[in-house]
Protein backbone atom coordinates (compact mmCIF):
# COMPACT_ATOMS: atom_id res chain seq x y z
CA UNK A 1 0.00 0.00 0.00
CA UNK A 2 1.39 3.03 -0.81
CA UNK A 3 1.73 6.28 1.26
CA UNK A 4 2.17 9.63 0.66
CA UNK A 5 4.56 11.68 2.48
CA UNK A 6 5.30 15.12 2.72
CA UNK A 7 8.53 15.84 0.48
CA UNK A 8 10.60 18.42 1.91
CA UNK A 9 13.16 19.40 -1.06
CA UNK A 10 10.22 17.56 -3.60
CA UNK A 11 7.77 20.64 -2.65
CA UNK A 12 4.03 19.67 -3.29
CA UNK A 13 2.10 23.05 -4.78
CA UNK A 14 -1.47 22.64 -5.20
CA UNK A 15 -3.22 19.52 -3.43
CA UNK A 16 -6.92 17.51 -3.93
CA UNK A 17 -7.33 14.63 -5.02
CA UNK A 18 -9.00 14.25 -8.43
CA UNK A 19 -11.97 12.77 -8.95
CA UNK A 20 -12.46 10.20 -12.07
CA UNK A 21 -15.26 8.49 -13.77
CA UNK A 22 -16.73 7.44 -16.68
CA UNK A 23 -19.22 10.49 -16.65
CA UNK A 24 -16.33 12.87 -18.01
CA UNK A 25 -16.34 12.47 -21.57
CA UNK A 26 -20.31 12.50 -21.68
CA UNK A 27 -20.10 15.74 -19.67
CA UNK A 28 -17.29 17.45 -21.94
CA UNK A 29 -19.50 16.52 -25.15
CA UNK A 30 -21.74 18.51 -23.54
CA UNK A 31 -20.21 21.61 -21.88
CA UNK A 32 -16.99 21.36 -24.55
CA UNK A 33 -14.56 22.35 -21.51
CA UNK A 34 -12.35 19.47 -21.43
CA UNK A 35 -9.58 19.27 -23.70
CA UNK A 36 -6.67 17.52 -22.25
CA UNK A 37 -5.42 14.72 -24.09
CA UNK A 38 -3.62 11.39 -22.37
CA UNK A 39 -1.53 8.58 -23.01
CA UNK A 40 -3.35 5.68 -20.85
CA UNK A 41 -6.47 4.65 -21.43
CA UNK A 42 -7.56 5.45 -18.52
CA UNK A 43 -8.91 9.06 -18.43
CA UNK A 44 -6.59 12.06 -17.45
CA UNK A 45 -6.44 12.73 -13.50
CA UNK A 46 -7.04 16.30 -14.56
CA UNK A 47 -10.31 15.79 -15.70
CA UNK A 48 -12.57 17.09 -12.40
CA UNK A 49 -10.52 18.90 -10.11
CA UNK A 50 -6.77 19.55 -9.51
CA UNK A 51 -3.92 17.97 -9.76
CA UNK A 52 -1.20 17.42 -6.83
CA UNK A 53 1.90 19.21 -7.98
CA UNK A 54 5.15 17.81 -7.25
CA UNK A 55 8.39 20.16 -7.56
CA UNK A 56 11.90 18.33 -7.51
CA UNK A 57 14.99 19.82 -8.99
CA UNK A 58 16.37 16.34 -9.82
CA UNK A 59 13.44 14.90 -11.42
CA UNK A 60 12.65 18.23 -13.70
CA UNK A 61 16.16 18.28 -14.58
CA UNK A 62 16.30 14.65 -15.85
CA UNK A 63 12.87 14.83 -17.92
CA UNK A 64 14.28 17.83 -19.75
CA UNK A 65 17.33 15.88 -20.51
CA UNK A 66 14.92 13.07 -21.73
CA UNK A 67 12.36 15.59 -23.57
CA UNK A 68 14.54 18.20 -25.80
CA UNK A 69 16.32 16.00 -28.00
CA UNK A 70 12.04 15.05 -28.80
CA UNK A 71 10.77 17.97 -28.75
CA UNK A 72 13.40 19.51 -31.63
CA UNK A 73 12.76 16.78 -33.39
CA UNK A 74 9.17 17.69 -33.02
CA UNK A 75 9.56 21.30 -34.03
CA UNK A 76 8.56 22.40 -30.58
CA UNK A 77 10.33 25.07 -28.53
CA UNK A 78 11.84 23.68 -25.54
CA UNK A 79 11.52 27.29 -23.84
CA UNK A 80 8.08 26.92 -24.49
CA UNK A 81 6.43 23.42 -23.31
CA UNK A 82 6.78 22.89 -19.55
CA UNK A 83 6.69 19.84 -18.11
CA UNK A 84 4.58 18.88 -14.97
CA UNK A 85 5.39 16.35 -12.13
CA UNK A 86 2.14 14.42 -10.90
CA UNK A 87 1.78 13.19 -7.52
CA UNK A 88 -0.87 10.20 -8.63
CA UNK A 89 0.73 6.34 -8.34
CA UNK A 90 -0.83 5.43 -12.04
CA UNK A 91 1.34 5.20 -15.24
CA UNK A 92 -0.17 8.03 -17.15
CA UNK A 93 0.46 11.00 -19.03
CA UNK A 94 -1.04 14.04 -20.68
CA UNK A 95 -1.03 17.90 -22.52
CA UNK A 96 -2.92 20.13 -21.74
CA UNK A 97 -2.14 23.64 -23.12
CA UNK A 98 1.24 24.05 -23.68
CA UNK A 99 2.33 21.65 -20.14
CA UNK A 100 3.20 18.30 -20.38
CA UNK A 101 1.89 16.12 -17.32
CA UNK A 102 3.92 13.29 -16.19
CA UNK A 103 2.70 11.09 -13.01
CA UNK A 104 5.23 10.30 -10.74
CA UNK A 105 3.81 6.29 -10.81
CA UNK A 106 4.57 6.52 -14.57
CA UNK A 107 8.31 7.27 -13.47
CA UNK A 108 8.18 5.03 -10.71
CA UNK A 109 7.18 1.89 -13.02
CA UNK A 110 9.63 2.63 -15.40
CA UNK A 111 12.23 0.70 -15.61
CA UNK A 112 14.49 2.26 -18.17
CA UNK A 113 14.52 5.81 -19.93
CA UNK A 114 13.47 4.77 -22.52
CA UNK A 115 10.27 3.55 -21.41
CA UNK A 116 9.82 7.67 -20.21
CA UNK A 117 11.13 9.26 -23.56
CA UNK A 118 8.71 6.88 -25.48
CA UNK A 119 5.70 8.38 -23.38
CA UNK A 120 7.29 11.82 -24.16
CA UNK A 121 7.40 11.51 -27.72
CA UNK A 122 3.76 10.11 -27.81
CA UNK A 123 2.48 13.88 -25.49
CA UNK A 124 4.64 15.82 -28.17
CA UNK A 125 2.83 14.17 -31.30
CA UNK A 126 -0.05 15.84 -29.48
CA UNK A 127 1.29 18.93 -29.12
CA UNK A 128 3.24 19.14 -32.13
CA UNK A 129 -0.10 18.02 -34.06
CA UNK A 130 -2.27 20.59 -32.67
CA UNK A 131 -4.37 17.94 -31.36
CA UNK A 132 -6.04 19.66 -28.33
CA UNK A 133 -7.42 22.52 -31.16
CA UNK A 134 -8.52 19.82 -33.29
CA UNK A 135 -10.56 18.28 -30.21
CA UNK A 136 -11.62 21.87 -29.13
CA UNK A 137 -13.55 21.68 -32.94
CA UNK A 138 -14.45 17.73 -32.94
CA UNK A 139 -15.86 18.57 -29.30
CA UNK A 140 -18.10 21.59 -30.41
CA UNK A 141 -19.00 19.59 -33.51
CA UNK A 142 -20.34 17.22 -31.24
CA UNK A 143 -22.19 19.29 -29.00
CA UNK A 144 -23.69 20.84 -32.18
CA UNK A 145 -24.55 17.56 -33.57
CA UNK A 146 -26.30 16.66 -29.94
CA UNK A 147 -28.50 19.84 -29.78
CA UNK A 148 -29.59 19.30 -33.36
CA UNK A 149 -30.51 15.68 -32.91
CA UNK A 150 -32.42 16.76 -29.64
CA UNK A 151 -34.60 19.26 -31.75
CA UNK A 152 -35.01 16.97 -34.60
CA UNK A 153 -36.57 14.49 -31.80
CA UNK A 154 -38.41 16.90 -29.79
CA UNK A 155 -39.82 17.57 -33.88
CA UNK A 156 -40.57 14.47 -34.21
CA UNK A 157 -42.56 13.70 -31.26
CA UNK A 158 -44.45 16.99 -31.74
CA UNK A 159 -45.39 15.41 -35.35
CA UNK A 160 -46.38 12.25 -33.55
CA UNK A 161 -48.66 13.90 -31.06
CA UNK A 162 -50.32 15.97 -33.50
CA UNK A 163 -51.27 13.44 -36.25
CA UNK A 164 -52.06 10.99 -33.18
CA UNK A 165 -48.94 8.56 -34.16
CA UNK A 166 -47.61 6.33 -31.04
CA UNK A 167 -45.08 5.59 -33.77
CA UNK A 168 -43.77 9.47 -34.48
CA UNK A 169 -43.62 9.48 -31.11
CA UNK A 170 -41.52 6.28 -30.33
CA UNK A 171 -39.23 7.26 -33.29
CA UNK A 172 -38.91 10.91 -31.51
CA UNK A 173 -37.84 9.37 -28.77
CA UNK A 174 -35.24 7.29 -29.84
CA UNK A 175 -33.91 9.85 -31.85
CA UNK A 176 -33.61 12.01 -28.40
CA UNK A 177 -31.56 8.88 -26.95
CA UNK A 178 -29.72 7.79 -29.81
CA UNK A 179 -27.66 11.20 -31.19
CA UNK A 180 -25.82 11.88 -27.77
CA UNK A 181 -24.51 8.67 -27.74
CA UNK A 182 -23.69 9.06 -31.62
CA UNK A 183 -22.34 12.30 -31.07
CA UNK A 184 -20.25 10.60 -28.32
CA UNK A 185 -19.28 8.14 -30.58
CA UNK A 186 -17.81 10.30 -33.58
CA UNK A 187 -15.76 12.15 -31.09
CA UNK A 188 -14.16 9.08 -29.13
CA UNK A 189 -13.92 7.98 -32.78
CA UNK A 190 -11.96 11.08 -33.61
CA UNK A 191 -9.62 10.55 -30.20
CA UNK A 192 -8.57 7.29 -31.08
CA UNK A 193 -7.19 8.45 -34.62
CA UNK A 194 -5.40 11.26 -33.22
CA UNK A 195 -3.73 8.71 -30.64
CA UNK A 196 -2.75 6.83 -33.43
CA UNK A 197 -1.12 9.84 -34.80
CA UNK A 198 0.58 10.25 -32.23
CA UNK A 199 2.15 7.16 -32.04
CA UNK A 200 3.32 7.12 -35.18
CA UNK A 201 5.08 10.79 -34.73
CA UNK A 202 6.39 9.23 -31.77
CA UNK A 203 8.45 6.71 -34.07
CA UNK A 204 9.66 9.41 -35.96
CA UNK A 205 10.84 11.35 -33.25
CA UNK A 206 12.28 8.52 -31.69
CA UNK A 207 14.45 7.61 -35.18
CA UNK A 208 15.13 10.93 -35.83
CA UNK A 209 17.05 11.25 -32.36
CA UNK A 210 18.73 7.80 -32.97
CA UNK A 211 16.56 5.90 -29.48
CA UNK A 212 14.50 2.79 -29.42
CA UNK A 213 10.91 2.35 -29.75
CA UNK A 214 11.11 -0.83 -27.42
CA UNK A 215 9.78 1.48 -24.44
CA UNK A 216 6.83 2.56 -25.92
CA UNK A 217 5.84 -1.74 -26.82
CA UNK A 218 6.70 -2.10 -23.18
CA UNK A 219 4.04 0.38 -22.09
CA UNK A 220 1.37 -1.15 -24.35
CA UNK A 221 2.45 -4.23 -23.51
CA UNK A 222 1.60 -3.26 -19.57
CA UNK A 223 -1.54 -1.92 -20.53
CA UNK A 224 -2.79 -4.92 -22.81
CA UNK A 225 -1.85 -7.06 -19.13
CA UNK A 226 -3.40 -5.16 -17.07
CA UNK A 227 -6.98 -5.08 -19.20
CA UNK A 228 -6.45 -9.03 -19.39
CA UNK A 229 -5.56 -8.98 -15.66
CA UNK A 230 -9.21 -7.19 -15.08
CA UNK A 231 -11.07 -9.20 -16.64
CA UNK A 232 -12.99 -6.33 -17.77
CA UNK A 233 -14.73 -6.87 -21.42
CA UNK A 234 -13.99 -3.67 -23.24
CA UNK A 235 -16.54 -2.05 -25.71
CA UNK A 236 -13.62 -0.40 -28.46
CA UNK A 237 -16.86 1.69 -29.49
CA UNK A 238 -16.72 3.15 -25.49
CA UNK A 239 -13.06 4.32 -25.32
CA UNK A 240 -11.24 7.16 -26.46
CA UNK A 241 -7.58 5.36 -27.23
CA UNK A 242 -7.09 2.81 -29.11
CA UNK A 243 -7.13 -0.99 -28.09
CA UNK A 244 -3.71 -1.89 -26.52
CA UNK A 245 -3.46 -4.34 -28.63
CA UNK A 246 -3.84 -2.51 -31.90
CA UNK A 247 -1.20 -0.01 -30.37
CA UNK A 248 1.18 -2.62 -30.41
CA UNK A 249 1.08 -4.12 -33.54
CA UNK A 250 1.24 -0.69 -35.08
CA UNK A 251 4.48 0.17 -32.94
CA UNK A 252 5.62 -3.37 -33.77
CA UNK A 253 5.80 -2.98 -37.23
CA UNK A 254 6.94 0.47 -37.13
CA UNK A 255 9.80 -0.98 -34.95
CA UNK A 256 10.51 -3.70 -37.49
CA UNK A 257 11.26 -0.41 -39.72
CA UNK A 258 13.48 1.24 -37.41
CA UNK A 259 17.21 0.90 -37.44
CA UNK A 260 17.60 1.80 -33.51
CA UNK A 261 15.45 -0.86 -31.95
CA UNK A 262 18.15 -2.25 -30.56
CA UNK A 263 19.52 0.87 -29.18
CA UNK A 264 20.15 1.16 -25.42
CA UNK A 265 19.91 3.87 -22.86
CA UNK A 266 23.57 5.11 -22.08
CA UNK A 267 24.93 4.04 -18.73
CA UNK A 268 24.92 7.39 -16.85
CA UNK A 269 21.45 8.14 -17.70
CA UNK A 270 20.14 4.99 -16.60
CA UNK A 271 21.62 5.37 -13.30
CA UNK A 272 19.80 8.87 -12.98
CA UNK A 273 17.09 7.06 -13.87
CA UNK A 274 17.50 4.80 -10.66
CA UNK A 275 18.19 7.48 -8.47
CA UNK A 276 15.00 9.10 -9.40
CA UNK A 277 12.89 5.62 -9.12
CA UNK A 278 14.52 5.35 -5.65
CA UNK A 279 13.70 9.36 -5.02
CA UNK A 280 9.84 8.53 -5.29
CA UNK A 281 9.69 5.10 -3.87
CA UNK A 282 11.35 6.71 -0.58
CA UNK A 283 9.33 9.54 -0.99
CA UNK A 284 5.91 7.55 -1.34
CA UNK A 285 6.22 4.21 0.33
CA UNK A 286 8.99 4.60 2.37
CA UNK A 287 12.18 2.26 3.37
CA UNK A 288 9.82 -0.99 2.38
CA UNK A 289 8.84 0.74 -1.15
CA UNK A 290 12.60 0.92 -1.78
CA UNK A 291 13.69 -2.67 -0.29
CA UNK A 292 11.12 -3.87 -3.00
CA UNK A 293 12.18 -1.88 -5.91
CA UNK A 294 15.51 -2.43 -5.67
CA UNK A 295 15.43 -6.15 -4.10
CA UNK A 296 17.88 -7.31 -6.99
CA UNK A 297 20.52 -5.01 -6.16
CA UNK A 298 20.46 -3.76 -3.10
CA UNK A 299 23.60 -2.38 -2.74
CA UNK A 300 23.01 -0.42 -5.83
CA UNK A 301 23.92 3.62 -5.84
CA UNK A 302 20.63 4.34 -5.93
CA UNK A 303 18.84 1.53 -3.36
CA UNK A 304 21.39 3.46 -0.91
CA UNK A 305 20.09 6.76 -1.94
CA UNK A 306 16.85 5.67 -1.88
CA UNK A 307 17.71 4.52 1.93
CA UNK A 308 19.26 7.61 3.13
CA UNK A 309 15.99 9.81 2.12
CA UNK A 310 13.84 7.36 3.83
CA UNK A 311 15.81 7.28 6.86
CA UNK A 312 15.60 11.48 7.15
CA UNK A 313 11.88 10.87 6.85
CA UNK A 314 11.30 8.23 9.13
CA UNK A 315 12.74 11.04 11.85
CA UNK A 316 16.25 9.58 12.01
CA UNK A 317 18.03 12.34 10.15
CA UNK A 318 21.68 11.95 12.13
CA UNK A 319 21.81 8.47 10.38
CA UNK A 320 20.30 9.74 7.09
CA UNK A 321 23.51 12.22 7.06
CA UNK A 322 25.93 9.27 7.38
CA UNK A 323 24.31 7.62 4.68
CA UNK A 324 23.73 11.12 2.03
CA UNK A 325 27.98 11.57 3.41
CA UNK A 326 28.92 7.73 1.73
CA UNK A 327 27.41 8.30 -1.28
CA UNK A 328 29.17 11.74 -1.18
CA UNK A 329 32.15 10.48 -1.24
CA UNK A 330 31.51 8.02 -3.81
CA UNK A 331 29.76 10.92 -6.05
CA UNK A 332 31.71 14.32 -4.88
CA UNK A 333 29.80 15.99 -8.09
CA UNK A 334 26.51 14.91 -7.60
CA UNK A 335 24.30 17.83 -6.90
CA UNK A 336 21.28 16.46 -5.61
CA UNK A 337 23.48 14.62 -3.25
CA UNK A 338 24.28 17.94 -2.14
CA UNK A 339 20.77 19.64 -1.92
CA UNK A 340 19.59 16.72 0.08
CA UNK A 341 22.41 16.77 2.60
CA UNK A 342 21.29 20.91 2.94
CA UNK A 343 17.75 19.67 4.01
CA UNK A 344 18.98 16.91 6.52
CA UNK A 345 21.41 19.92 7.84
CA UNK A 346 17.92 22.34 8.19
CA UNK A 347 16.08 19.62 9.91
CA UNK A 348 19.05 19.26 12.69
CA UNK A 349 19.82 22.68 12.81
CA UNK A 350 22.97 23.16 11.31
CA UNK A 351 22.37 26.32 8.78
CA UNK A 352 25.62 27.51 8.06
CA UNK A 353 26.50 23.90 7.46
CA UNK A 354 22.91 23.52 4.99
CA UNK A 355 23.92 27.03 3.37
CA UNK A 356 27.57 25.40 2.14
CA UNK A 357 25.63 22.32 1.07
CA UNK A 358 22.83 23.49 -1.09
CA UNK A 359 26.11 26.34 -2.12
CA UNK A 360 27.51 23.34 -3.51
CA UNK A 361 24.28 21.79 -5.21
CA UNK A 362 24.02 24.83 -7.06
CA UNK A 363 27.70 25.30 -8.09
CA UNK A 364 27.53 21.36 -9.22
CA UNK A 365 23.66 21.60 -10.93
CA UNK A 366 24.25 22.38 -14.42
CA UNK A 367 21.27 23.64 -15.12
CA UNK A 368 20.67 25.88 -12.03
CA UNK A 369 17.46 25.14 -10.92
CA UNK A 370 15.71 27.92 -9.41
CA UNK A 371 14.28 25.27 -6.97
CA UNK A 372 17.94 24.97 -5.10
CA UNK A 373 18.53 28.85 -5.48
CA UNK A 374 15.35 28.90 -3.24
CA UNK A 375 16.47 26.67 -0.72
CA UNK A 376 19.94 28.14 -0.76
CA UNK A 377 18.08 31.58 0.22
CA UNK A 378 15.41 29.87 2.81
CA UNK A 379 18.71 28.05 4.70
CA UNK A 380 20.37 31.93 4.85
CA UNK A 381 17.10 33.42 6.02
CA UNK A 382 17.04 29.98 8.59
CA UNK A 383 20.28 30.49 9.96
CA UNK A 384 18.92 34.07 11.46
CA UNK A 385 22.07 36.44 10.93
CA UNK A 386 21.16 39.47 9.99
CA UNK A 387 24.76 39.62 7.64
CA UNK A 388 22.93 36.79 5.61
CA UNK A 389 19.90 39.12 5.07
CA UNK A 390 21.06 40.90 1.82
CA UNK A 391 22.29 37.04 0.45
CA UNK A 392 19.21 35.49 1.21
CA UNK A 393 17.19 38.53 -0.39
CA UNK A 394 19.42 38.29 -3.75
CA UNK A 395 19.42 34.64 -4.12
CA UNK A 396 15.19 34.35 -3.57
CA UNK A 397 14.66 37.23 -6.14
CA UNK A 398 17.31 35.89 -9.13
CA UNK A 399 15.33 32.21 -8.06
CA UNK A 400 11.52 34.16 -8.17
CA UNK A 401 12.98 36.05 -11.77
CA UNK A 402 13.24 32.43 -13.29
CA UNK A 403 9.98 30.78 -11.75
CA UNK A 404 7.46 33.54 -10.48
CA UNK A 405 5.26 31.40 -9.02
CA UNK A 406 6.98 30.36 -6.51
CA UNK A 407 4.69 30.91 -3.52
CA UNK A 408 6.84 29.40 -0.94
CA UNK A 409 9.56 31.79 -2.34
CA UNK A 410 7.76 35.08 -1.77
CA UNK A 411 7.19 33.60 1.74
CA UNK A 412 10.70 33.19 2.86
CA UNK A 413 11.94 36.51 0.71
CA UNK A 414 9.10 38.27 2.72
CA UNK A 415 10.87 36.68 6.32
CA UNK A 416 14.31 37.75 4.63
CA UNK A 417 12.93 41.61 4.15
CA UNK A 418 11.51 41.42 7.70
CA UNK A 419 14.52 39.87 9.55
CA UNK A 420 16.34 42.64 7.92
CA UNK A 421 13.78 45.29 8.76
CA UNK A 422 12.27 46.13 5.52
CA UNK A 423 8.68 45.74 6.69
CA UNK A 424 7.21 47.59 3.46
CA UNK A 425 9.24 45.44 1.20
CA UNK A 426 8.36 42.18 3.19
CA UNK A 427 4.34 43.01 2.88
CA UNK A 428 4.67 43.41 -1.07
CA UNK A 429 6.22 40.04 -1.39
CA UNK A 430 3.78 38.61 0.13
CA UNK A 431 1.21 40.27 -1.35
CA UNK A 432 2.76 39.43 -4.78
CA UNK A 433 2.78 35.95 -3.87
CA UNK A 434 -0.67 35.46 -2.57
CA UNK A 435 -1.72 36.92 -6.33
CA UNK A 436 0.30 35.10 -7.79
CA UNK A 437 -1.37 31.99 -5.96
CA UNK A 438 -4.68 33.41 -6.42
CA UNK A 439 -5.18 34.03 -2.95
CA UNK A 440 -6.93 37.45 -3.87
CA UNK A 441 -8.06 39.03 -0.89
CA UNK A 442 -4.89 38.11 1.28
CA UNK A 443 -3.17 39.85 -1.60
CA UNK A 444 -5.22 43.34 -1.64
CA UNK A 445 -4.76 43.24 2.04
CA UNK A 446 -0.76 42.83 2.11
CA UNK A 447 -0.58 45.20 -1.08
CA UNK A 448 -2.54 48.12 1.10
CA UNK A 449 -0.66 47.57 3.95
CA UNK A 450 2.81 47.77 1.85
CA UNK A 451 1.33 50.73 0.22
CA UNK A 452 1.16 52.54 3.27
CA UNK A 453 5.03 52.61 3.87
CA UNK A 454 6.79 52.51 0.51
CA UNK A 455 7.61 55.58 -0.65
CA UNK A 456 5.49 57.37 -3.53
CA UNK A 457 6.01 56.57 -7.14
CA UNK A 458 8.59 54.02 -5.85
CA UNK A 459 8.55 50.52 -8.31
CA UNK A 460 7.05 48.78 -5.45
CA UNK A 461 4.46 51.34 -4.57
CA UNK A 462 3.42 51.27 -8.32
CA UNK A 463 3.37 47.14 -8.05
CA UNK A 464 1.51 47.28 -4.97
CA UNK A 465 -1.06 49.10 -6.30
CA UNK A 466 -1.66 47.38 -9.69
CA UNK A 467 -2.39 44.43 -7.07
CA UNK A 468 -4.94 46.28 -5.19
CA UNK A 469 -6.26 47.43 -9.04
CA UNK A 470 -6.61 44.10 -10.34
CA UNK A 471 -7.61 42.27 -7.27
CA UNK A 472 -10.78 44.28 -7.41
Amino acid sequence: MRRTSRIMATQFLSGGKAKRGPGWLRRSVATATAVALSLALALPAHAQGRVAVVRDAEIETLLKDYANPIFKAAGLKTSRVQIVLVNDPSFNAFVDGQRMFINTGALADSTVPNEIIGVIAHEAGHLAGGHQQRLREQIATAQTLSIVGSLLGIGALAAGSISGSDTGAQAGGALITATPTLAQRNLLSYRRSEEMNADQAAARYLNATGQSMQGMLTTFQRFSRSLSLSGVQVDPYQISHPLPRERIALLEELARKSKHFDARDPAALNERHQLMRAKIAAYTGGAQAVVRMFSADRGSLAARYGEAIATDLSGNSAASLQKLDALIREQPNNAYFHEFRGEVLLKLRRSDEAIKAFGQALKLDRSKSPLIRARLGFALVASGQPGNMNRAIEELRVALQAEPDNFNAYRHLSQAYGQAGDIANAELAMAEGNFRAGNRREARAFAARALQKLPKGSPGSIRANDILTIGN
